[in-house]
């Protein structure tokens, strides 16, 4: 189900947007999606770095999976 939400654009980022839409004969809601969901991805890959970054530096361990399903009784 999709839910309706409100955004405040600059008008140049807006006019940008509409050129794209335009040329690509898609809508303006069809390019914010597919921008924020390659931006979601982009943002799981700067996350996943940050946590290698963690373990690199000693400020997060790893829990070998063995050791969690042991814990988890499985």
């Amino acid at each position: 189900m999709k839910q309706p939400i409100n955004i405040r654009l600059d008008v140049d980022l807006l006019e940008t947007l509409d050129g794209y839409a335009k040329e690509l004969s898609k809508s303006r809601t069809e390019l914010i999606q597919k921008s924020i969901e390659f931006y979601f991805d982009k943002l799981d890959e700067m996350i996943a770095d940050k946590r290698i970054d963690e373990i690199k530096s000693g400020k997060a361990s790893i829990v070998p999976l063995s050791e969690v399903f042991a814990k988890a009784e499985l």
